[in-house]
């Protein structure tokens, strides 16, 4: 699993250095669904022509456990050169949340620290925009984890 990851970040580095230094905005707004490890709903917007804020709201249940989280990122969005729509993106963020013991009906304050990575596509004739990301997070309440299964594909409308 290391080497797998080790050559994916080796493969990232090389690919981001074969952009252009100016990004281009593609759309402003897009609302859509997020699956994954947990699915939901996210909205992006763009702050300027590289910079956006996603707001993910997403639902998990895994185990004895329930999540329902609110994550806000601040993502920097770069163009591939000769790649008309596509572009990658990282950012940084943080999530609140619930997370509630299906046993007994407990329920605890979550909250982490996020980071992003991700590559974001336009369609060039539909209001269509998809991206797949990897948002793994440091959980710094109720219990201290890094949990890097974060792994995502959102489909959304843009306007």
């Amino acid at each position: 699993m290391k080497k797998l990851l080790l050559l994916s970040i080796t493969a990232f580095i090389i690919l981001l250095s074969q952009t252009e230094s100016q990004a281009q905005q593609t759309y402003k707004n897009a609302l859509g669904g997020r699956f994954g490890e947990a699915n939901g709903v996210t909205f992006k917007t763009f702050v300027n022509n590289q910079d956006a804020l996603d707001f993910i709201l997403n639902f998990q249940s895994r185990g004895n456990y329930s999540y329902f989280r609110l994550t806000g990122l601040y993502e920097v969005h770069k163009p591939f050169a000769n790649a008309q729509g596509l572009r990658y993106y990282y950012g940084a963020g943080g999530t609140l949340g619930q997370r509630k013991d299906k046993r007994n009906d407990d329920s605890d304050l979550l909250a982490s620290i996020d980071g992003v990575l991700g590559l974001d596509y336009k369609f060039d004739e539909a209001p269509i925009n998809v991206s797949l990301d990897w948002k793994p997070a440091l959980v710094v309440t109720p219990y201290t984890e890094f949990d890097a299964r974060g792994l995502g594909l959102s489909v959304r409308f843009t306007f």
